[in-house]
């Protein structure tokens, strides 16, 4: 049975999209005085990037977060959070893949792409708020945007290898039945 390569790219990135989506939403810790949340959303982010390629993961990261954004009543985060999120994705497929090109780069591929995702989000969600709420209280959600960020970043270095296993496995299986 032959694979069709789009129909398993838009399979993949609507997983994906799912997966932030969910991770974004399961767990919420509230962070005090910014109205706002931590959760394990971001390692996702990262992770779509890695594995989906920046365009796919762009996609993927950017509607998944914003469907949180939207389904959690943050609506008026849902543009950021697709731009946000979907830069950060793309930039870490991007990362990855020059960095990926010899095995020992990998971890320093996952590892790049979560600090990028601290970068991104904490600057790009305080000038997004700047405009909303001036600049002192922007400045307020930027340590709870780098703990998250922080968090993403372990949480991917952690599922990379775990997640890489399953992309094998199922890439074998694909082979063997064709």
């Amino acid at each position: 049975m032959k694979t069709n390569n789009n129909t398993r790219k838009m399979v993949m990135t609507a997983l994906f999209m799912a997966l932030v989506c969910t991770a974004t939403m399961v767990i919420r810790i509230p962070t005090p005085g910014t109205n706002g949340y931590i959760h394990p959303g971001d390692a996702l982010v990262i992770l779509s990037g890695i594995f989906l390629g920046p365009v796919q993961g762009l996609l993927a990261a950017g509607i998944g977060s914003a469907l949180a954004d939207f389904l959690g009543g943050y609506l008026l985060y849902v543009p950021a959070t697709f731009l946000i999120k979907g830069l950060t994705a793309f930039c870490c497929g991007l990362v990855f893949q020059r960095l990926s090109a010899t095995a020992g780069k990998r971890t320093a591929g996952v590892v790049i792409g979560g600090l990028t995702d601290m970068v991104f989000v904490a600057c790009g969600y305080w000038l997004y708020e700047t405009c909303f709420y001036g600049m002192a209280a922007a400045l307020a959600s930027v340590p709870s945007n780098l703990i998250q960020g922080l968090g993403g970043l372990i949480l991917a270095v952690i599922l990379y290898p775990v997640l890489a296993v399953c992309r094998r496995q199922m890439e074998q299986e694909e082979k063997r039945l064709e």
